[in-house]
């Protein structure tokens, strides 16, 4: 546009009021297209995350009080993170297929109490290994992709079982989300639904998310790069969208978020399907010390942060603000 069609065009017209601005809003943001991540522990397991301020580590009853409130905050969905004693931590990570475990316990207890609250469980072996990766380990440390496989299908058809709403591969297993639908298929499992961590890079931001479910100890000086993505990747990351998509993936996520808002846009322009986003622990822990500091005004930060998300494309944002923000969208 020429420069000339200044003074007729005044951009600032459309920005004098609220009330104008708020007509000609592009993007919106709402409690339910937030889901809060929950932390489940018991005994000694609970309590805060020190790095994390704010998150804590709760009980089964105090889970379901927690999603109580959630649900009167208009907030539709809630992910479960469990947090297991080290005793129960080996090294086939045995627990994730317990018909009684901590996670399948809490499924049921939170469905009986709020059955109208999606409930979605991360499909990955990290909470329950002795070393801290997402799938079983061979001889030499690898992370073996077929056996892991056979495991993590096993465990998406208890928790859907068990009611769970929404299951989520977070392993970065080639060919996990075709297994996990083809399970689900044949066990009448129609409805539930595949959120997959298709773009999930091998971030630094994931720290604190470690130290929460007790992972980072156990994995100490060791990585996930030869199973999450290079951060330095965009066109791998659309292939990874693509294939989960093909094998029936429901819909797909970006993780990390802020970091990677050009995935996100990508991912939405090209494949129009719902996106889910992460506001990962590492991004909320920097926040939270700059607001502790007195850096960053708390509300207006996270609002901001939260919006940007949707604005870059995605449908959904996980994160542990997720009920301040409900609040304050309620003012």
């Amino acid at each position: 546009m020429s420069q000339s069609a200044f003074p007729r065009i005044r951009p600032r017209r459309l920005r004098r009021a609220e009330f104008i601005r708020s007509m000609v809003r592009e993007t919106s943001l709402h409690a339910s297209q937030l889901i809060q991540p929950l932390f489940v522990a018991e005994g000694a397991q609970k309590g805060a995350v020190s790095s994390m301020p704010g998150v804590v580590r709760r009980d089964i009853p105090e889970i379901v009080e927690e999603c109580k409130q959630l649900v009167a905050l208009g907030i539709g969905c809630v992910a479960l993170f469990p947090v297991l004693a080290p005793e129960l931590k080996t090294e086939d990570g045995e627990q994730a297929l317990n018909p009684d475990g901590l996670v399948v316990r809490t499924i049921k207890a939170v469905k009986a109490a709020c059955p109208d609250l999606g409930v979605m469980v991360d499909i990955a072996l990290d909470p329950y290994t002795s070393h801290g990766h997402d799938g079983l380990i061979d001889a030499s440390g690898y992370v073996t992709n077929d056996l892991t496989l056979e495991v993590l299908r096993k465990q998406a058809l208890l928790y859907a079982r068990a009611g769970a709403d929404i299951v989520s591969p977070s392993d970065m297993m080639d060919g996990r989300v075709g297994q996990i639908r083809e399970v689900l298929e044949r066990d009448s499992q129609h409805n539930t639904v595949i959120l997959s961590y298709a773009a999930k890079y091998a971030s630094s931001f994931y720290g604190p998310f470690r130290d929460a479910v007790g992972s980072a100890a156990n994995l100490g000086r060791g990585d996930k790069k030869t199973y999450q993505m290079d951060p330095a990747n965009t066109d791998e990351a659309m292939r990874e969208v693509e294939l989960d998509i093909g094998e029936g993936a429901d819909i797909v996520m970006v993780k990390p978020g802020l970091p990677y808002l050009d995935i996100i846009r990508r991912v939405k322009d090209r494949f129009e399907v719902p996106v889910a986003a992460y506001q990962v622990s590492g991004e909320y822990a920097m926040l939270r010390a700059a607001i502790d500091k007195g850096w960053l005004d708390e509300k207006k930060a996270l609002l901001e942060a939260l919006l940007c998300f949707r604005r870059a494309g995605a449908d959904i944002v996980l994160t542990y603000y997720a009920k301040q923000a409900a609040q304050w969208l309620a003012e």
